[in-house]
């Protein structure tokens, strides 16, 4: 049985707690990873760059000379591709569509493989509970520098949204805070360290499981 030492917010052991092997021991398959991050990413993207055809220039309605007779070449509108100003010849749309598809069950299982890699390789870490009684974010660090991970890149999971400890972690670029029921490959794989609240672990089972 998977077990990890828990600690409290002044850095000293508070005993242990028990890891559900189905979250935290499976075996990484990195291709699986991979497919999820690379989703992940293409979700984000934002379609920006657009150029615009021949029907969608503006001008060039009037023929520019007549067909003969100019001993120039034939040329029916400005807007023609060819033409400085004109439409654009496959150029990028912002109807293109970048998304991808995967499912849920993979996404889930990825995250267990990301979740069970940082166990493993000890960059999970339990405390008992966070308490922030104002929004400071010199109190929050605090907490991290107590269980000695100030000098790392890291993500606090918790049970559910704490504003306190959400807005007391805005202006620390290395600490990213969310719920455990939020949590996605991407954003585990960014950070270095990941630190759970005992009700995170709980609640990770039960919400993904």
């Amino acid at each position: 049985m998977l077990k990890i030492k828990v600690y409290n917010s002044e850095g000293k052991e508070n005993g242990e707690i028990k890891l559900d092997p189905k979250v935290f021991d499976i075996e990484v398959n990195p291709v699986v990873v991979q497919q999820v991050v690379e989703a992940h990413v293409a979700n984000k993207r934002q379609v920006l760059a657009h150029t615009k055809v021949m029907s969608e220039v503006r001008g060039g309605g009037k023929k520019p000379w007549k067909q003969k007779g100019t001993g120039r070449a034939r040329h029916g509108s400005s807007r023609s591709p060819i033409w400085k100003g004109g439409g654009v010849t496959f150029g990028p749309r912002k109807d293109r569509n970048f998304t991808k598809k995967v499912n849920k069950k993979v996404k889930v299982k990825a995250l267990f493989m990301v979740l069970s890699d940082k166990f493993k390789n000890d960059k999970l870490t339990v405390i008992d509970e966070i308490k922030l009684d104002n929004r400071k974010t010199k109190d929050l660090l605090k907490v991290v520098k107590n269980i000695k991970l100030d000098d790392k890149k890291l993500v606090i999971g918790l049970e559910k949204k704490n504003i306190n400890i959400q807005d007391s972690a805005k202006n620390i670029e290395n600490i990213k805070v969310m719920p455990a029921d939020s949590f996605n490959v991407y954003t585990l794989l960014k950070y270095e360290n990941l630190v759970l609240t005992k009700a995170a672990v709980e609640k990770l089972s039960k919400h993904f499981l």
